[in-house]
């Protein structure tokens, strides 16, 4: 449509919400849905978090803040940054938005020119390359293969590296794979970015805490401190302390693209909610020991997952180091039949008559630039996630 803006037509509505909408909806209809699309801890926010938020609402902390967060929360992130990736950021250098999605935005819309490439390891989380093509640049995937652990190779970033290119875009531990580079792996990495000064990183660090197997996390500006001054470190609230609806990430980078970012800000959302604010102060400040107890149930869940996705005929499933997804291989079933009488040929076509036959909601890999696979989350309550891969079992042995 004419009226619309050309940048809108290079993006499209991300995959994992739509199946999630689409999943809500048919369950709203009565059909009996199990939905493992969503990226959103089951467990809900720890009550000293939500305690801190009554008690600002009480106190009367209503009012704006400063557009890219409070003072007392910058400090907190600071704190934070210090504590546990050995990194130092003053208050100017730490930007807070509205989710990690709108920080993650932020730093590409204000680094971005037409033609700029920017290297996402795939498989990737699906609004990476939309956001890179929304702000004119060009994404440039470099596909780490299930043989390789969905991890990519330092020869395959080098390849990558062209005078174009402005960022790296680095998930570890990743969606929609759960792969974690190990801190070995990483430097092997980061010895390749130091040769090339104009590549900067952007470390998406939202699954940090959510590893498993004495599994040990780094971020890349804490294992090659050459690169503190071209990376931005991001993070949030809302996977590990379980407050994806209370909307808030933040980051740590250079001075000068944080102020940019923030000039941004005042002209998009302002300041995320004041509420919101002084929650995460409390959650960044306070008790920690909810994290490896709700990580324990995150490796039951994995180990259940994999151990019975690997038993459905056609599919198999790695086991992941981090985060609450499994990103399993359908290669068996391509070429089969359904129940409905369709063909599968593409691991979308798996997806839906997954969805259709059996009432399950995943993502289809390919959406993450990897296939023919597909994306569950396994962060919902473990007698669900038992029926839903007795289900996928079920249909995989349907199939002819």
């Amino acid at each position: 449509m004419a009226f619309l803006s050309d940048a809108l037509a290079r993006i499209k509505p991300s995959p994992t919400i739509a199946i999630n909408d689409l999943s809500k909806k048919l369950k709203a209809e009565g059909r009996d849905i199990i939905g493992l699309a969503a990226g959103e801890p089951d467990f809900d926010t720890p009550e000293n978090i939500k305690e801190a938020a009554i008690a600002a609402i009480r106190r009367g902390e209503t009012k704006y803040t400063n557009v890219d967060g409070m003072p007392e929360l910058k400090a907190a992130i600071a704190r934070k940054f210090k504590r546990e990736n050995g990194l130092d950021y003053k208050p100017s250098q730490i930007t807070v938005g509205t989710g990690g999605k709108q920080v993650l935005f932020n730093a590409l819309i204000c680094t971005i020119n037409p033609g700029d490439e920017v290297i996402i390891p795939a498989p990737y989380w699906v609004s990476y390359p939309d956001i890179v093509l929304f702000a004119g640049g060009k994404p440039v995937p470099v596909v780490g293969t299930l043989e390789n652990g969905f991890k990519i190779k330092p020869e395959a970033l080098e390849a990558a590296i062209t005078p174009k290119t402005k960022w790296l875009i680095f998930n570890s531990p990743s969606n929609p794979t759960g792969a974690a580079y190990t801190r070995a792996e990483l430097k092997a990495l980061t010895d390749v970015l130091v040769k090339h000064p104009h590549v900067w990183v952007l470390a998406d660090d939202m699954y940090e805490h959510l590893v498993y197997d004495d599994f040990e996390f780094f971020s890349i500006a804490q294992v090659e401190p050459k690169l503190y001054e071209r990376t931005l470190t991001l993070n949030g609230v809302s996977k590990a302390y379980c407050m994806t609806g209370w909307r808030l990430g933040y980051a740590g980078g250079p001075e000068f693209l944080i102020k940019a970012m923030a000039t941004l800000q005042s002209q998009s959302t302002t300041n995320p909610s004041s509420i919101t604010q002084w929650a995460s102060v409390e959650a960044l400040d306070g008790p920690q020991d909810f994290i490896a107890r709700n990580n324990a149930v995150f490796k039951e869940r994995r180990d259940l997952v994999v151990s019975m996705l690997n038993q459905a005929k056609g599919i198999t499933c790695p086991k992941p180091e981090g985060a609450f997804y499994v990103f399993p291989f359908c290669q068996g079933t391509i070429g089969k039949t359904a129940p409905s009488g369709k063909k599968i040929e593409t691991d979308e076509d798996f997806v839906k008559e997954l969805l259709a036959a059996e009432g399950v909601a995943v993502v289809h890999g390919s959406a993450f630039g990897l296939g023919p696979a597909f994306r569950i989350s396994y962060a919902t309550a473990t007698n669900l996630l038992e029926e839903a891969c007795t289900r996928i079992q079920r249909f995989c042995g349907s199939l002819k």
